[in-house]
């Protein structure tokens, strides 16, 4: 009924009247100017606006699906900057719950969770951390980067604002494993293509913001003669394997999950898929993070995980042998935990220099902009130095104080969960651990031109923190929080989403 109300308003809306006619004057002169096919795309687009500014359901699942699957697409054409698909989508999924709360604050309460003051005291460091060290003056493409950091942050806030419902955060969950599954399908797609045909496809991309130049396609060492990396969409096969490892651990809890969110055959499916392409990204991060989810979930609580990790090995043995990359990647793993190879040695130099700067600026860092001393570099593929470096050992304190105290609030809160609302929880604290445990050799977790991993990171956060607030099964609607009537705010959050 209240769904239908605000439908009703939107399409008697002048305004509305005056944008979709905007809009399909662009429609037309995107085709006149780019191409049928863009042009197809742009309408696609206002689809999915208009889907997203009237549900934060489809809002969710919009933003999960760019930053899987195109995470660095951009408009056609410039208006003063050039916003990316998952800024408008985050700008637009805040606006719409935040104008929702204020609209009807009798069916729907501002949800907080105990985490909101720790992640907002961890926001304010990084800001005064960015100004302390731009001495006032950041740059404008600086500013730019950290305002998606920023919005990728709060994407938690949103989370735990529209998810309201079990069947919202089933259809969630569901979204980013199905999402996942599509982007490592065009991932592998790509990479089993012909070179010539897969770099024209991705130069084809560079109309909405991709690179045209340069490393396009990627290889292991850059030798063009050796072995090529899977990137998919995403650009870096290092970012990119670490976002399947996310989801792949998030999605290995419903595979053994007594009450899954799919037919177990279909996310064995997925899931293997996302794992093949995860190893032909060659990201050692990526595949320790995974293998070390792995272990935390059969640990905690599903040792049956144990005979799943030896099957899929044993399966993902057999097909680099039947590929014949087998002793490739073999050899890849293990120079890479020698520190043999170039890509390690480097990293070690990273690490000593980050260090040397943690020395020089322990507090508060040296903000997001380029090293003050010309002696030293700044960036380093570790998430806690790169925290450490950029926002002083007091950011790093409050980062590890917050995610650890979410891991506190999520484990203590499994007891009382029932079978599948625990598993969801379990699944999202395994993404979490696989991202921290990629963190060990990569940093695109925390990194503000990476802003979509920073969003895909706090989202799932913020997804467990949902989770956890959810009603019981067959329980009353007075346990999804305080506010109005609890029967009115679960029949709203259900039809509004």
């Amino acid at each position: 009924m209240q769904q239908t109300q605000i439908r009703d308003a939107l399409t008697r809306s002048p305004g509305l009247a005056a944008a979709l006619a905007l809009a399909l004057g662009g429609v037309v002169g995107g085709a006149a100017a780019f191409g049928p096919l863009y042009a197809f795309a742009g309408l696609l687009g206002l689809l999915a606006g208009l889907a997203l500014l009237t549900s934060t359901e489809v809002g969710l699942l919009v933003v999960f699906a760019i930053i899987t699957l195109l995470p660095f697409g951009t408009l056609p054409f410039r208006a003063v900057i050039t916003p990316n698909f998952l800024t408008l989508a985050l700008v637009a999924l805040t606006g719409v719950w935040v104008l929702r709360l204020l609209a009807r604050p009798d069916a729907y309460d501002l949800r907080l969770t105990p985490l909101a003051l720790p992640l907002l005291g961890f926001l304010g460091l990084t800001l005064f951390s960015l100004i302390l060290g731009a001495r006032g003056l950041p740059d404008t493409t600086t500013l730019h980067n950290y305002a998606k950091f920023v919005l990728g942050v709060l994407l938690y806030f949103s989370v735990v604002n529209c998810v309201r419902t079990r069947a919202q955060a089933r259809l969630v969950l569901r979204g980013l494993v199905f999402a996942g599954g599509l982007a490592a399908a065009v991932a592998l797609a790509l990479w089993a293509m012909s070179d010539e045909l897969a770099l024209r496809l991705l130069v084809g991309l560079g109309r909405i913001g991709y690179p045209t130049g340069g490393r396009v396609l990627r290889y292991v060492e850059d030798d063009v003669n050796g072995l090529e990396r899977a990137i998919g969409l995403s650009v870096d096969p290092n970012s990119f394997g670490g976002m399947l490892a996310l989801v792949v651990a998030l999605s290995a809890a419903q595979l053994v999950a007594r009450r899954p969110l799919l037919r177990r055959w279909l996310l064995g499916c997925i899931v293997g898929l996302m794992t093949l392409t995860l190893i032909l990204t060659y990201s050692r991060a990526a595949l320790f993070g995974l293998v070390i989810a792995a272990a935390y979930l059969a640990t905690v609580r599903y040792r049956r995980l144990w005979w799943v990790m030896l099957a899929g090995g044993a399966l993902g043995a057999a097909l680099l042998l039947g590929l014949g990359f087998a002793e490739e990647f073999v050899e890849r793993v293990v120079s890479g935990v020698q520190f043999e190879d170039q890509a390690q040695q480097m990293r070690l130099a990273e690490f000593n220099n980050a260090v040397a700067i943690i020395q020089r600026y322990p507090a508060f860092g040296i903000g997001f902009g380029q090293a003050p001393d010309i002696d030293l570099t700044a960036g380093v593929s570790n998430i806690y130095l790169a925290i450490g470096q950029r926002i002083g050992l007091v950011g790093l304190a409050a980062f590890l104080g917050t995610v650890a105290a979410w891991f506190a609030q999520t484990l203590g809160a499994l007891r009382g969960l029932d079978e599948e609302r625990a598993s969801w929880v379990l699944g999202c604290q395994a993404g979490i651990v696989a991202a921290l445990a990629v963190g060990l050799a990569d940093h695109y977790f925390f990194n503000i031109e990476f802003s979509h991993m920073v969003a895909l990171f706090w989202g799932v956060i913020g997804l467990g923190a949902a989770v956890v607030g959810l009603p019981g099964e067959g329980a009353g609607a007075s346990a999804t929080g305080g506010g109005a009537t609890a029967e009115g705010r679960a029949r709203g959050g259900s039809r509004h989403g």
